[in-house]
């Protein structure tokens, strides 16, 4: 709202100042402090609410270090982060830029999958929470509306930088840019990095115009795996909030690069129109997880439950989609899929050596791998802060993609 009503002052009264409103980069600096500042004040009213309700956190016993003493600790902490990204996102983003309609959709749709998880397990006493095939379906869902807007929505689409040698060029390298519709993505480590998924069934007699056979199962996997990362992820004091702060800096940093015209042809990656503008949303979402945490270290105030943990890591998936980075979600979400790949491994191994020897063994003494850290004695802050160095590590590699080719 306030883009709008500053652009009508600047273009009505010529107010001073008033066009800072127009720099993406100022709008987000501003989303992030706001964020940051409403997501302390909030926080603080939000937790004395649950507390007074008795909406705590049923913990298991695992034989973990300090899990009794976490017994009854306020979760829905998600609620917090979720008003700490929506509201300066409504005060400071064009909010009729398609990205920014779809970044809303999936806090709201993803938001209420993970609160009615957590109130069955709270209210109805149940501890297993929504089944695990209705979340799911609720995360296919959510994939299928990305896709098919990713795919066919008109405001979509990527500028190819073709060569021009003609005078009449607008830019000093003598270039000129061809909008299209694409199904393109980015490669990283490669030379020519752009990799379009109908090149998964150019070999069959499937037209171009059907990718959306390839491209829609590839948006819900990738939707599914990592909202289920974050949310294996959330075990311990500050490590979802923290780590998936790290992952939404990093891509932001693409949205604006990939969204910058000058930018992008500078660091010759793909310009993607009108996507600069997941920039103020990043900033927002960013400063929720950041004033999040502030409550989330241990010993934690608050802990974000299936509210959060579902809605954080479906953001971050549908942002790597739309700024064409999701290839580098291994990278980026290096934390997650560590997370994830220790339960798959012990679960597997588990099985094997039950069907070979009668008797189950285990690689880790508890997965998610966090727990085995724990169950070897290492205190979780130290665990936590030794996980946020390698998101931190990861993360920058993952920007030097941008020009390590």
């Amino acid at each position: 709202m306030l883009y709008y009503l500053f652009n009508f002052l600047e273009h009505k009264y010529q107010i001073p100042g008033a066009g800072l409103f127009q720099y993406i980069s100022f709008r987000a600096a501003f989303a992030l402090i706001f964020s940051l500042s409403i997501t302390i004040f909030f926080g603080r009213k939000i937790i004395k609410i649950l507390t007074k309700n008795k909406i705590g956190e049923k913990v298991r016993v695992l034989g973990l270090r300090d899990e009794a003493k976490k017994n009854g600790t306020p979760t829905m902490g998600g609620i917090i982060i979720i008003i700490g990204t929506i509201l300066p996102v409504l005060m400071l983003s064009k909010f009729n830029n398609i990205y920014i309609i779809l970044l809303i959709f999936t806090t709201l749709w993803m938001g209420i999958i993970g609160f009615i998880d957590d109130y069955i397990k709270i209210f109805k006493n149940d501890k297993k929470g929504l089944k695990g095939s209705f979340k799911v379906i609720g995360q296919i869902m959510l994939g299928i509306v990305i896709s098919l807007t990713i795919y066919f929505h008109p405001d979509i689409t990527i500028k190819q930088k073709m060569p021009e040698f003609s005078k009449s060029s607008k830019f000093q390298n003598n270039t000129f840019y061809q909008e299209e519709k694409s199904t393109k993505t980015t490669i990283p480590l490669v030379k020519d990095n752009e990799f379009d998924y109908y090149y998964l069934i150019e070999w069959s007699s499937i037209p171009k115009s059907m990718t959306w056979i390839i491209f829609i199962p590839m948006v819900i996997f990738i939707v599914t795996a990592v909202s289920n990362g974050a949310n294996l992820t959330d075990g311990i004091d500050g490590l979802a909030a923290g780590s998936s702060a790290i992952m939404a800096i990093t891509l932001g940093i693409f949205a604006w690069v990939s969204g910058n015209i000058f930018f992008s042809d500078y660091l010759n990656i793909m310009y993607i129109p009108n996507v600069g503008e997941i920039t103020v949303f990043v900033a927002s979402f960013t400063g929720g997880l950041i004033g999040f945490l502030w409550f989330n270290t241990y010993p934690a105030n608050v802990f974000m439950g299936d509210t959060g943990s579902l809605t954080v890591g479906a953001l971050i998936s549908v942002i790597a989609i739309m700024v064409r980075k999701e290839l580098l979600l291994p990278i980026i979400c290096g934390i997650y899929l560590i997370e994830v790949l220790s339960v798959i491994i012990q679960v597997f191994y588990f099985k094997y050596t039950r069907k070979k020897k009668g008797v189950g063994e285990r690689i880790f003494l508890m997965s998610p791998i966090h727990h085995h850290f724990q169950k070897k004695g290492i205190h979780e802050s130290k665990i936590v802060n030794r996980f946020l160095i390698i998101g931190v590590l990861l993360s920058v590699l993952a920007i030097l993609t941008l020009k390590i080719r």
